[in-house]
């Protein structure tokens, strides 16, 4: 199996892969959508000349339906509650198929505040979180600190989470790699020219069209990948492709975050037991433990790319964002102050307006009232959205707690079921007008159906 970071392998310039899925992007949510896509029967192939080293390779992996709610966004809270509850079942599944641990915890979460102020933040939340139907229950500090010692004896707060978990993103993309990879084998349906049966390792240039739908994929190295269905899940890069059908417009914005992985000494462990989210002084922090001794700390949050001079860099590590995440954890939990930096890591996640993903099919244009639609067009079969086209992205902060659902909503969608509750996230949704076909649709090469 090859590292996650890349694979052999490369098509040959010009050479044609064949499969029923293509799914542009290699980040969780991309192999998790490609996984679910393969128990489903298909074929399938990740494009991806890096897999795995974008913002999946940057997150934290808190599963937070509750401490992720924000004022304004139920309709988000449903996606992220439906997805908490896939968590167990997709996790336990995928370590089964891949032979190895995803790192899938259910240790609650704390949230715990600094000061009186940061308390009262927690507590307003904590009113917002109950109407919702959500469990955040208050712990005293002696209670708080029985079950972390480490933890300050000065916290204002502490509230107990328990449906809050987490899952290490590493690991996670890994296993899904090799689920990817055993799958082929096993059934011995690897799609041919494809890495270890299912990778492509190299950068989608544009979409294919072929009838008015979306049949594939156009690489930069000048290979073609064609497809039945062709998912959309690049991250801040969806919009840069070729093909996509005008007048749609996936307004991604890129969020930066820093993020340090720190070793915990031998007579320290367990740090914490618990993922612990502070509030100091009203800015966020997280220390998210892990099973091989190392914590996780973030929640910088900044729209800009640090550079050199007048070229900015996507993955420059703030240095006031070191400082302050080593700060306001040291707050929390003191003998942060002990640990051994290993890493310090930035990359910029897909943001969207509303701060919700742009998933689903992109729907049509509507016909003036009286008017037949026009011959050859997918409305003219009775279609309402474009035709082999899936669009995955725009999942900010909610990448890797979303996987599960954002791949079965995706499989479900290539069997033909739409489900009302994800309506809010259509893809088309910050168009100006529903979306046309590309006025020049590109044709596969030396083909006569899709695969």
């Amino acid at each position: 199996m090859p590292d996650v970071h890349g694979v052999t392998g490369t098509p040959s310039f010009g050479s044609t892969i064949r499969a029923d899925v293509a799914v542009i992007g290699g980040g969780a949510i991309g192999h998790g959508i490609a996984w679910e896509a393969r128990r489903s029967g298909r074929s399938v192939v990740v494009i991806d000349d890096a897999p795995g080293s974008g913002a999946s390779r940057a997150a934290a992996g808190m599963l937070a339906p509750v401490n992720e709610l924000h004022y304004q966004e139920e309709d988000l809270l449903e996606l992220m509650l439906e997805a908490s509850v896939r968590w167990p079942g997709f996790a336990a599944d995928l370590a089964a198929a891949a032979g190895s641990d995803p790192g899938y915890l259910t240790t609650p979460t704390l949230a715990v505040g600094a000061d009186a102020a940061d308390r009262q933040s927690l507590l307003d939340l904590r009113a917002v979180q109950l109407a919702n139907g959500l469990t955040v229950e208050p712990l005293t500090i002696r209670e708080a600190r029985r079950r972390e010692p480490l933890l300050s004896p000065g916290i204002a707060c502490a509230l107990d989470t328990p449906a809050d978990h987490q899952v290490d993103p590493r690991l996670l993309v890994a296993c899904l790699r090799r689920a990817l990879a055993g799958d082929a084998g096993v059934a011995g349906s690897g799609v041919a020219g494809a890495a270890d049966g299912f990778a492509v390792p190299d950068k989608a240039s544009g979409l294919l069209w072929r009838d008015d739908a979306v049949a594939g994929v156009a690489l930069e190295g000048g290979g073609t990948v064609l497809a039945g269905e062709t998912v959309v899940a690049n991250g801040l890069h969806a919009p840069e492709l070729t093909g996509l059908p005008v007048d749609l417009h996936l307004p991604l914005r890129p969020v930066h975050g820093d993020i340090l992985r720190l070793a915990v000494p031998v007579h320290l462990r367990p740090l914490v037991t618990s993922t612990v989210r502070g509030l100091v002084r009203g800015v966020p922090v997280y220390i998210v433990p892990r099973q091989d001794g190392t914590v996780v700390i973030g929640a910088t949050q900044r729209e800009d790319a640090l550079g050199r001079g007048a070229v900015s860099s996507a993955g420059a590590v703030s240095a006031g964002g070191v400082y302050q995440l080593l700060r306001d954890a040291q707050v929390l939990v003191p003998a942060v102050a002990e640990l051994e930096l290993l890493e310090c890591t930035a990359r910029a996640r897909p943001g969207t307006p509303d701060n919700a993903p742009l998933l689903g099919r992109v729907p049509l244009p509507e016909e003036p009232a009286g008017r037949q639609p026009a011959p050859g067009r997918p409305g003219a079969q009775g279609s309402r959205h474009v035709r082999g086209l899936i669009i995955a992205t725009g999942f900010f902060r909610h990448g890797i707690l979303l996987t599960p659902a954002a791949a079965a909503i995706c499989r479900e969608l290539m069997d033909g079921i739409e489900d009302p509750r994800w309506a809010p996230f259509n893809p088309g949704r910050f168009s100006a007008a529903p979306s046309h076909l590309v006025e020049a649709a590109a044709t596969p090469p030396n083909t006569q159906e899709t695969a």
